[in-house]
């Protein structure tokens, strides 16, 4: 198969330095909020502005036209503060921090194409200078914005233009060590994110299940105490996967199990992370309506959010033991694609009466759980998938559903990704539509009657072996078709930092 070159994988982020001296050359990039006690954000003249200090803003730095400090909003200046830009009345709020850092780093890419085209170059460093009080959570959030706000992967035979480079955020002293250490882990969730984009975005003449494999194993090859094994067909045959192999049945491309583990020394806890890696959906004989269906490359999303934390979580050295299971399958039509009404049965010996052939997330994700909870006994297990249409209705784009079997694991997954800037919604396990997923013509039913996003959860609950459990469904935050805070167009990485983070939270609760 001849196959599209993509860019080398996975992409970088710019670099961030933490210093206490601005250095003279770089340009400048000021910091500034609303001009009056109440945060009013009515524009004014640039004359009145003041920066994030809450001094007057010096005179080579004050815009010709009005401002507001709206979080996002920024200026071209002359001279060596070449930036002004907007934090929003909440210096406090990271999710401003996070707007404005987006911002910048699309004005400055924007400022160092222009200069390519016209043949001359211009500084790939920026500096900013942050306020003495800056909250730490405000730091992650603006070294977010900075790494991913200008993050683009495009399959292209032209030269890329030059790109921001290096952020300085100037510190006093008594800060230096503490934001040293923000910073890089703040750094290492971006590149979480913008590996899990880069393999979303990867277009599916390229990504298949063997490829989906292959690169994470390279990507994570040289991340200390991380191992890779990928297991075949024949493995995945011999060993029972009928739900991967089903899927998998209709296309050339056979499936894979992608199992990572990291096995760090003295580690007393367990975490079983299993994430969906369809890498095309066409929906199989329940075929899908052809409009969108470009989209359903950005179908492994959840592996890819998985393979984006893992390399993060070994970086970080987090002191829990974690697996990370990814069932990488095409869903195709063909003579040999699984049917409605077929019977599967999955690792373990459990059977699943099919209903719709499109409903296959659940169908892979239930082996690779069955598996998990088997062969490693883990103290819980989450699981990520872009899985329902019903998610998308009930939530919109932007916020991610789960669904939890204790309070515990509920609200440690929702303060994580409040921490790294990522919404989620929790949803209700109804005891009303347990029966639901009874089956009659086998254990359980792919696609019971009732609402959707809520008996896909209830059926993954029948392979958890009653472990504690969290649902991930990003349905709708997976996929961006316009640009918002530090999103891109495409696939956003979502969930990727929430699970690094929690894993690094779980760590530090006591057994």
């Amino acid at each position: 198969m001849v196959r599209t070159p993509v860019p080398s994988l996975p992409s970088t982020v710019p670099d961030v330095e933490i210093t206490s001296s601005v250095r003279r050359g770089a340009p400048i990039a000021l910091l500034t909020v609303p001009f009056d006690a109440e945060g009013d954000t009515t524009p004014v003249n640039g004359d009145s502005a003041r920066s994030a200090h809450g001094t007057p803003l010096p005179e080579s730095a004050r815009p010709a036209g009005v401002v507001t400090g709206k979080a996002g909003e920024i200026h071209p200046l002359r001279g060596a503060t070449r930036w002004l830009l907007g934090l929003g009345a909440d210096q406090a709020d990271a999710n401003n921090w996070r707007a404005a850092g987006a911002a910048l780093v699309r004005a400055i890419n924007a400022d160092l194409a222009a200069h390519d085209d016209a043949g001359s170059t211009a500084p790939d460093t920026v500096q900013v200078e942050l306020p003495g009080d800056v909250e730490p959570g405000c730091v992650t959030g603006f070294v977010l914005g900075v790494c991913l706000g200008g993050y683009q992967l495009t399959v292209t035979e032209q030269e890329q233009s030059p790109r921001l480079a290096t952020v300085r955020l100037v510190v006093g002293d008594d800060r230096l060590a503490e934001l040293t250490d923000v910073a890089a882990a703040a750094r290492q969730l971006a590149e979480a994110t913008s590996l899990a984009r880069d393999l979303a975005n990867t277009p599916s003449n390229v990504k298949n299940p063997d490829w989906l494999a292959s690169i994470i194993s390279d990507v994570l090859a040289d991340v200390r105490c991380l191992d890779v094994e990928v297991r075949d067909q024949d493995w995945l045959t011999a060993n029972g996967f009928g739900g991967i192999l089903a899927v998998g049945g209709g296309s050339a491309s056979e499936p894979r199990l992608i199992e990572i583990g990291y096995r760090p020394k003295g580690a007393t806890r367990t975490l079983l992370l299993v994430g969906k890696g369809i890498t095309f959906d066409t929906g199989g004989i329940s075929l899908k309506p052809s409009e969108g269906m470009h989209l359903m490359r950005t179908d492994m999303s959840g592996a890819a959010a998985v393979a984006g934390a893992m390399r993060a979580i070994a970086q970080r050295g987090v002191d829990v033991a974690v697996t990370a299971l990814i069932p990488a399958a095409e869903n195709h039509v063909s003579g040999s694609a699984y049917r409605p009404g077929d019977v599967v049965r999955h690792y373990g010996g459990k059977t699943t009466e099919i209903g719709n052939t499109d409903a296959e997330g659940r169908i892979v994700l239930a082996d690779a759980m069955a598996y998990g909870v088997e062969r490693f006994a883990p103290d819980a297990i989450v699981d990520v998938a872009t899985l329902t249409g019903a998610m998308k209705v009930a939530l919109g784009l932007r916020t991610g559903g789960f669904f939890a079997t204790t309070d515990e694991l509920a609200d440690a997954l929702r303060a994580a990704g409040e921490r790294v800037g990522e919404t989620w919604w929790r949803m209700p396990l109804l005891a009303e539509h347990e029966e639901a997923v009874r089956g009659q013509l086998a254990d359980v039913k792919q696609t019971p009657d009732g609402p959707g996003g809520i008996t896909a959860a209830l059926f993954l609950r029948e392979f958890t072996g009653g472990l504690p459990w969290a649902h991930l469904d990003i349905a709708g935050p997976a996929r961006a078709d316009k640009t918002y805070n530090e999103v891109t167009p495409g696939g956003t990485g979502f969930a990727a930092r929430t699970l690094v983070e929690f894993a690094a939270a779980y760590a530090r609760v006591a057994p």
